[in-house]
């Protein structure tokens, strides 16, 4: 499936960092899921509209490799798309990359577009689809518009 990048830019704080001033690992995680939110919210929806419907996104697999560290102060973009979409499951690819400023912004990008900057972290999530009593539904019925926007972004 692979559809477009979407590409969200952020600073390291330092509050991010160890004592080394490089990026603790845990936080590329919090970051793949700003990367996520803000692909939702870019193809026109927004969590907490889907939490609202009943629908639940638990992470069920994550992916990380860490090639390079961010460092404090340093621009990077969280560059996310969707890899896979079946009615039950979605999956996220996610790459963290060092920009200059002057390419530190957001917006999405055409799959055949090379990526900004220099790969830092690459990886992915895979979710599940459930209800509020954690049991599996089918996006193509709860939300057939929201599906269909998943597979076509």
């Amino acid at each position: 499936m692979a559809a477009g990048w979407y590409l969200h830019p952020l600073r390291v704080r330092y509050q991010e960092t160890d004592r080394m001033g490089v990026v603790f690992h845990g936080n590329y995680v919090t970051w793949f899921e700003i990367g996520r939110t803000e692909w939702i919210r870019n193809a026109g929806y927004d969590y907490k509209t889907i939490e609202e419907r009943g629908l639940l996104l638990p992470v069920v697999d994550l992916q990380c490799s860490y090639l390079l560290p961010a460092r404090y102060d340093d621009t990077v973009l969280v560059c996310t798309r969707i890899a896979d979409c079946s009615p039950v499951k979605v999956a996220f690819d996610s790459q963290v990359r060092r920009v200059r400023e002057s390419d530190w912004h957001a917006g999405t990008m055409a799959d055949g577009g090379e990526l900004p900057g220099e790969l830092l972290v690459s990886g992915g999530t895979k979710h599940v689809w459930v209800n509020e009593a954690w049991q599996p539904v089918r996006l193509n019925k709860a939300m057939p518009e929201l599906y269909e926007r998943l597979r076509t972004t």
